[in-house]
């Protein structure tokens, strides 16, 4: 189990007013968002992203780091939980055309408007719950901004999946290192249910019993 830092340069490159969304009718929003519906996706910002639309290369460097890193090849087998529009899995299977890739999320909308050359290998499905796999069926399993959106008790079934479907696995999630960073955070997150500092997270991961690749973002 070792920390990464794939993501937070990316996170980073997206400005955030914090104080103006947590007073522009937050709790409705929150509401809205957690339907993970077409507001959420591609409505005003408040509700969510505001606008989840393919960036062709914006998820490149990401996939060529994984590639790299994990060793995959076109022969290799890929997870992504919460896989969203399946953006990721894309930029991937563009760099290796024989990559085996297969993706979920709990978003109808999401997998509606996904990526059209890869919609085939997505279907809808909740994280927390067994997955239809067998044990280290994928070489590589990820799940990017997942496990904050759920309750305790599924982030531990979560982890506990990935663990047992992926021979290795990378996650992402929200966290904070100190007061400010908290702050923001709960300014700015809409479909957090579960708020954890980086000791906090590690503990998880030991109950888990997760020994997969991690990596933090934080609101700066």
């Amino acid at each position: 189990m070792s920390l990464r830092n794939f993501i937070q340069k990316l996170h980073n490159s997206t400005k955030r007013k914090y104080l103006e969304r947590m007073i522009n009718d937050k709790v409705n929003c929150m509401k809205i968002a957690k339907k993970y519906s077409q507001a959420y996706w591609d409505g005003p910002r408040k509700y969510g992203y505001g606008g989840y639309k393919f960036i062709d290369g914006r998820w490149k460097p990401l996939a060529i780091k994984m590639i790299k890193f994990y060793k995959l090849k076109n022969n290799s087998s890929i997870l992504d939980v919460g896989c969203g529009k399946g953006y990721l899995l894309y930029e991937l299977k563009k760099i290796l055309p024989g990559l085996k890739i297969k993706g979920f999320d709990i978003s109808k909308y999401a997998l509606k408007n996904s990526h059209p050359k890869i919609k085939k290998n997505l279907f809808r499905y909740l994280a927390q719950k067994k997955y239809p796999f067998k044990k280290k069926q994928f070489d590589l399993v990820v799940s990017l901004g997942v496990l904050h959106n759920l309750e305790l008790k599924e982030v531990i079934n979560t982890l506990k999946e990935i663990q047992r479907v992926g021979k290795r696995s990378y996650i992402m999630t929200e966290s904070y290192k100190n007061d400010q960073q908290l702050f923001n955070l709960q300014c700015w997150a809409l479909t957090c249910k579960t708020f954890l500092s980086v000791p906090g997270w590690k503990h998880i991961f030991k109950i888990s019993k997760f020994k997969g690749d991690f990596e933090f973002i934080f609101f700066n």
